[in-house]
């Protein structure tokens, strides 16, 4: 099929790879010329592991193009996947669909024959019904249907997720684009992939339901946690505990320092946003979203805390930017809210990541970038891990300990044993976890 990505960004550049990879023949357009010179010299936007080389082989092989030309990739193709950013919107939280409405009038402009029109974007409830109109208002004689299929993929796991899905989710009651969605993911049938057929509007639900509700179980076993630290207990069982209970499940019950990234916020306040509008406020919803805040900012309260109660005229090692390891995303970091926060206690900043730094230095200002974990250390008062890269996981400490000028490590993340740090010699703080089997007051 002929396919057309409207949006080069994340969710765009790997659903348009993926598809190519299928056979399908897909052009990404994007209005940046800089992002769609760089994507045709095999210059990725973004960092994902095997997005590389997924796109230079479809590139090789006359699947996978790229354009700024959206008219001519609109009148070619059989399906349009809109997949422009939906950022929150200033003010008031809602989701920005000002680029989703542009697209859908450059579509209505240029539609040529029977075309699935695709939301691919994160959309509110509706935003189907207003696209549609927006095509039809455009242009009258257009053929075509608007269908709601929206995105799961993992950063840092994107490709595997594509391939791999857990469900593909499409919404729509036209038997036409029904059977063009049926051909477009056909390829995933071999993995007996469920397809799950809805109307429309229950499909945009289940996108800001599915991220809601994994948003809710991340801030419960932080809530957990500091439970555990009043009580003596240990959140890692905990977790273990509850997880293998199959009406909860073990993922996403990790402690840390609180979930960020390009979805959870913006999605889950989007969802409270519309709830309200409706008269259907989703009261779980709104708490996490406060209590996710709250969280991040009070994680350098915990790093000055283990430094003492003070950090004026110090300096903190960090270790991990970026809001979860195999990304340079660092949309909604809780990097971005605890380095200012130490900083303004009085901190020197060190920091490294494999591969966010770039992002970051546009986000935090009067910190010093390191050319790896070693060099963010050396002469610092305290190591803060705040995300938990592989290459962060075995750390050589007694190097470690040499460099430092003071052994206090903060782990946000829990990669490392309280009793094993202990008998190294550090002053050890985790998330959750009783030092020596003692509560922490």
């Amino acid at each position: 099929m002929r396919v057309t990505m409207i949006g080069a960004g994340y969710v765009g550049l790997v659903s348009g790879a993926c598809f190519a990879d299928f056979g399908h023949t897909v052009t990404c357009v994007d209005k940046d010329p800089g992002k769609i010179d760089r994507l045709e010299k095999g210059v990725m936007p973004i960092f994902e592991p095997g997005l590389a080389e997924l796109v230079a082989s479809n590139v090789k092989e006359g699947r996978l193009f790229f354009s700024l030309d959206a008219r001519e990739a609109i009148k070619n193709a059989e399906a349009i996947f809109i997949a422009v950013g939906t950022p929150s919107r200033r003010g008031d939280g809602h989701a920005d669909l000002s680029y989703v409405y542009a697209a859908a009038k450059e579509i209505a402009e240029h539609i040529n024959g029977f075309t699935v029109v695709v939301t691919k974007s994160t959309v509110p409830v509706g935003t189907g019904d207003e696209v549609e109109e927006i095509i039809r208002k455009t242009n009258p004689n257009a053929k075509f249907a608007v269908v709601s299929n929206p995105e799961f993929l993992r950063e840092g796991a994107a490709i595997s997720d594509f391939k791999r899905p857990d469900r593909v989710v499409v919404g729509t009651d036209n038997e036409d684009a029904r059977e063009r969605m049926r051909e477009l993911y056909r390829p995933l049938f071999l993995n007996e992939t469920p397809m799950l057929f809805t109307e429309r509007r229950t499909s945009e639900l289940i996108k800001y339901a599915a991220n809601a509700f994994l948003a809710v179980k991340i801030t419960f076993i932080n809530e957990m946690a500091d439970l555990c630290e009043k009580v003596g207990a240990n959140v890692q069982d905990v977790s273990k505990g509850i997880g293998l209970d199959n009406r909860i499940g073990k993922k996403f019950l990790h402690a840390g320092p609180g979930y960020g990234g390009s979805c959870f916020p913006k999605d889950t306040l989007a969802l409270t946003k519309t709830a309200n509008d409706h008269g259907s406020p989703v009261r779980i919803v709104d708490t996490v979203v406060q209590v996710n805040d709250a969280r991040k900012k009070a994680m350098a309260d915990r790093v000055i805390k283990a430094m003492g109660g003070s950090v004026k005229g110090k300096t903190v090692g960090v270790l991990g930017l970026a809001f979860k390891p195999n990304t340079d995303d660092m949309r909604d970091a809780p990097s971005l809210d605890i380095i200012p926060a130490l900083q303004a206690a009085g901190a020197r900043i060190k920091a490294y990541d494999p591969e966010s730094m770039h992002e970051a230095g546009k986000m935090l200002t009067e910190v010093d970038f390191c050319d790896g974990p070693y060099h963010a250390v050396d002469g610092a008062d305290a190591m803060v891990l705040i995300t938990e890269w592989d290459q962060f996981r075995a750390l050589d400490f007694d190097r470690v300990k040499k460099l430092l000028k003071s052994p206090v490590v903060v782990d946000l993340r829990n990669v490392y044993q309280p009793a094993d740090m202990a008998r190294r010699g550090f002053n050890y703080t985790s998330v959750g976890r009783p030092r020596g089997g003692q509560a922490l007051q």
